[in-house]
C-alpha cells in the first residue's frame, strides 16, 4: 500500500497543504522546525489515530499567530492498495470528539483502523527500551489494532471502563474515610459489575498482545541480528500483572527470561483470563479502595526486552539500545508485511523514517537503509541531504516555513 495524495488544513504548522506522493522513496529535506516531522506525523496519525510525539490531540491543531484560532484540523489522504484506492479523512476538533470520513461518507474514527498501515522510526524510539511500561503497551496495542482493526473498539472500551472503575474506587475511599457504610455497600455492589466488565475487555486486549508478541518474536531476533552485526541475541516476553498477582512470576522485573516466556503461554485464552482477572480484582478490593487505583490488569502489564539473558533496560549500552529499538520497528514492518490474515500476505505498511539517520552510527545507518530500500513506500525526513543514505535515493522535497516543493 502507499499514500498517493495528502491534504492538511490547520494541522500543526500547516495552514493548508496539498502534496502528491508516489511509491518508492520520498525524502523531505529542510532545517529543523520547518514542518518535516509535522507532515509525516499527519500520515502516521491516520494509521493509529494518535501521534507518536504528543499524547493530546489538541496540540495537533495549528496555533494561530494572529487572527482567530482554528477550531480544529483536517488530515485527508488517498491510500492505494492494489486496485482499491480509499480516501480517508479525520477532523481533529479541539475539545470535542473527532469526526471521520471514508470515501467521503461519515463514519466513526475507529472505522478507519487498518485502512492505512504505517511503521514509524524516530529518535523517540529509544523510549521503547528506556522508558516506562506504558510506552511498550502502546507499541503492542497499536500493532494489535493494525492486525485486528476491530480491536480499536475494544481498546477504547477498556480505557473508558478503566477510568470509570478508578473513579469509583476513589469515591469509595472518600466515603470510607467519612464512615458512610451504606454508601460503601452500594459502591461495592457496583464495583463487582465493573470488575466483570473490565476483566472482559482487559482479557481480550491481553490475548491480542500475546498474539503480537508471538508473531513479532522471530522477526525481532532476526532484525536485531542484522542491525547489531550478531553482537547478541534479542528476546522478548509479555510480563503480566495477573501472573505476578497469582505468584506465577516474580512481581519485580528481573533477568528471569525463561520464567517470563513460560508464563506468557497461559494468557492467550481470553475467556479463562477474564475469569482469573475478575477473581483477582475481587481479592484486591480493599487495597484498591485504599489506594484509589486499579491494581491488576492489562494497564499494568509490560513487554520485557532482553539481550541474551539480561534485561535490556539497565544493562544494554546506548548502541545496543538503538539496535534493539530499530529491531522492534523493523520487526513490526516485517510482521505486518507478512500478515496473511489482512491482505493475503500483501499488507506492506508505509515506512516513515523521521530524522532517524542523524542519530545512528555508520554501521546502523547502512544496515537500516539496506533493509528498507525495497519497501513499497518509504518517507524520509532529514535536515540535510547528507543525512539520507545513498541507498535511499529517490524523490526529494524541500520543506521551508511549512511550504513543500519538489526538486
Amino acid at each position: 500500500m502507499y499514500v498517493s495524495d495528502l491534504a492538511l488544513d490547520d494541522f500543526r504548522s500547516y495552514r493548508h497543504l496539498v502534496v502528491g506522493l508516489e511509491p518508492g522513496i520520498s525524502a523531505f529535506i529542510g532545517p529543523n522546525g520547518q514542518g518535516k516531522t509535522n507532515l509525516v506525523e499527519a500520515i502516521a496519525y491516520l494509521s493509529t489515530l494518535s501521534s507518536h510525539r504528543v499524547g493530546a490531540d489538541r496540540a495537533l491543531v495549528r496555533r494561530a499567530d494572529d487572527g482567530e484560532q482554528p477550531g480544529g484540523a483536517v488530515v485527508r489522504a488517498k491510500v492505494v492498495h492494489g486496485e482499491r484506492p480509499s480516501v480517508i479523512e479525520i477532523e481533529i476538533i479541539a475539545g470535542r470528539a473527532n469526526r471521520a470520513r471514508l470515501n467521503r461518507g461519515a463514519c466513526r474514527p475507529r472505522d478507519l483502523a487498518g485502512i492505512l498501515r504505517t511503521v514509524v522510526f524516530a529518535p523517540e524510539d529509544l523510549a521503547l527500551v528506556r522508558d516506562e511500561p506504558g510506552v511498550r503497551r502502546r507499541f503492542l496495542d497499536d500493532l494489535a489494532v493494525m492486525l485486528r482493526p476491530a480491536l480499536a473498539g475494544v481498546r477504547l472500551e477498556h480505557d473508558k471502563i478503566l477510568a470509570q472503575r478508578a473513579s469509583l474506587l476513589r469515591s469509595a475511599r472518600a466515603h470510607r474515610g467519612r464512615g458512610a457504610s451504606s454508601s460503601i455497600e452500594s459502591m461495592m455492589s457496583t464495583l463487582e459489575v465493573w470488575d466483570a466488565q473490565l476483566a472482559a475487555a482487559a482479557s481480550r486486549l491481553i490475548a491480542a498482545r500475546i498474539e503480537v508478541v508471538q508473531r513479532l518474536r522471530p522477526w525481532v531476533e532476526s532484525c536485531y541480528e542484522a542491525v547489531s552485526d550478531n553482537q547478541s541475541e534479542a528476546r522478548l516476553a509479555y510480563r503480566s500483572s495477573l501472573l505476578a498477582h497469582e505468584g506465577a512470576i516474580d512481581p519485580e522485573p528481573g533477568p528471569a527470561w525463561e520464567e517470563a516466556l513460560t508464563a506468557e503461554s497461559g494468557l492467550a485464552d481470553a475467556a479463562a483470563v477474564s475469569a482469573r482477572l475478575e477473581s483477582a480484582m475481587g481479592g484486591l478490593h480493599a487495597r484498591e479502595i485504599e489506594r484509589g487505583a486499579n491494581l491488576v490488569g492489562a494497564h499494568r502489564d509490560d513487554l520485557s526486552l532482553f539481550l541474551g539473558s539480561l534485561p535490556a533496560k539497565g544493562f544494554a549500552s546506548h548502541g545496543e539500545q538503538w539496535s534493539l529499538a530499530l529491531a522492534l520497528r523493523l520487526a513490526s514492518y516485517e510482521m505486518l508485511r507478512h500478515d496473511v490474515d489482512a491482505y493475503g500476505g500483501d499488507g506492506e505498511p508505509v515506512l516513515i523514517l523521521d530524522d532517524v539517520f542523524a542519530s545512528l552510527d555508520d554501521g546502523r545507518r547502512a544496515a537500516l537503509a539496506a533493509m528498507v530500500a525495497g519497501a513499497q513506500q518509504v518517507l524520509v525526513t532529514a535536515a540535510v541531504d547528507a543525512d539520507v543514505p545513498e541507498g535511499l535515493a529517490g524523490v526529494r522535497f524541500r520543506v521551508a516555513g511549512s511550504e513543500v516543493t519538489r526538486d
